[in-house]
């Protein structure tokens, strides 16, 4: 419980610190009991990091990110829930833009199916919003990072602690990132602001990073020492040219995912933490 909201959690396993409600989205008709006196919900749930093909895979996508999503918000609207706040994705807004950072007014295809599940439930969720009563808002996260982070972020930070991550070379590309608590007072920002009510926003730490900055970062908090060397980006370059899937891999960890805030900063929003604070 926290200063202005008690929490209950709806999750596939019993939360050790909050009243939980155990369902399986995607899996499991959800209760009507799972909102019941409940004024805000947030959604955080999603299927994402599937290595297998996408076709094999998409009606996990489809089951839990639009499917779930839009029954649970529903639900939430027929039992009178006030607020409803949706974490989404930047990759449902589609590729970055060279040369600038990505706002929410640009309509890029979505990235993969991830992103286009994304996208779909938001579309979704607005109109319920509109046809209802009921305060929806959408944020995409950029990449979060902080304590309990998944995902290729957490997969890097294991790499260097274990001594096998390559130390990358600087290349002035830029990447923004978020820290959880910042990501959390985001959220509750969009929930009790009513100029949010029916908008999507990015949410970022308001500095592009580059990939050398946190390969840095990331040691530092693991007491690891920096290289004074890095791998050439040449080298990079080379491997990328293997394949498509190689090429994919070397933009994840070198190219520029750049987004700007400026609309969530609009509502007040100034993000706290830096990559010094994970």
């Amino acid at each position: 419980e926290t200063t202005d909201f008690k929490i209950c959690v709806l999750s596939r396993q019993q939360h050790p610190d909050y009243e939980t409600i155990v369902c399986d989205l995607g899996q499991k008709q959800i209760p009507s009991s799972a909102i019941a006196s409940v004024d805000t919900v947030f959604h955080l749930a999603g299927f994402a990091h599937d290595l297998r093909d996408a076709s094999k895979v998409e009606h996990l996508y489809r089951a839990i990110n639009v499917n779930a999503t839009v029954q649970l918000a529903e639900l939430a609207a027929q039992q009178g829930v006030q607020r409803f706040v949706f974490v989404s994705s930047v990759k449902a807004g589609g590729g970055t833009i060279v040369g600038r950072c990505m706002t929410e007014e640009d309509k890029g295809e979505p990235q993969g199916i991830y992103g286009s599940t994304k996208r779909e439930a938001e579309l979704k969720l607005l109109e319920i919003g509109r046809q209802s009563c009921m305060h929806v808002s959408i944020v995409r996260p950029s990449l979060v990072y902080g304590p309990g982070v998944k995902g290729n972020l957490a997969k890097m930070r294991s790499g260097i602690e274990k001594g096998w991550f390559p130390p990358l070379p600087e290349t002035g590309n830029h990447r923004s990132m978020i820290h959880v608590d910042d990501l959390v007072r985001a959220l509750l920002l969009v929930a009790e602001d009513d100029r949010a009510n029916g908008e999507i926003f990015i949410a970022t730490d308001g500095v592009p990073h580059s990939s050398r900055k946190i390969y840095e970062a990331i040691c530092q908090q693991v007491d690891k020492t920096v290289p004074r060397w890095s791998v050439p980006k040449f080298l990079f370059d080379g491997v990328a040219s293997v394949s498509s899937r190689f090429r994919y891999k070397v933009e994840k960890l070198l190219g520029d995912e750049c987004y700007s805030s400026t609309k969530l900063e609009s509502l007040g929003f100034r993000a706290e933490r830096t990559l010094k604070d994970w």
